[in-house]
């Protein structure tokens, strides 16, 4: 698995989690929508740190330097 998420796409993709979980504990978001936002801010935290998404592969796209 080669890394292909460059520093500042993972940084950004923490930085919608954080904000994600931050409404949804002041009771911002709520429902059903709260809870797939939670999964894809889990899914966001976890690419990031591994530092390799799969949707990318398809199209090939690569935001890190090398």
């Amino acid at each position: 698995m080669k890394k292909n998420m460059g520093s500042t796409d993972r940084i950004v993709r923490v930085l919608i989690a954080l904000l994600v979980v931050i409404l949804y504990f002041t009771n911002l978001i709520t429902g059903t929508i709260a809870f797939v936002l939670l999964a894809l801010s889990g899914i966001f935290v976890l690419t990031s740190l591994v530092s390799f998404c799969p949707l990318y592969l398809p199209f090939g796209i690569r935001t890190c330097k090398k």
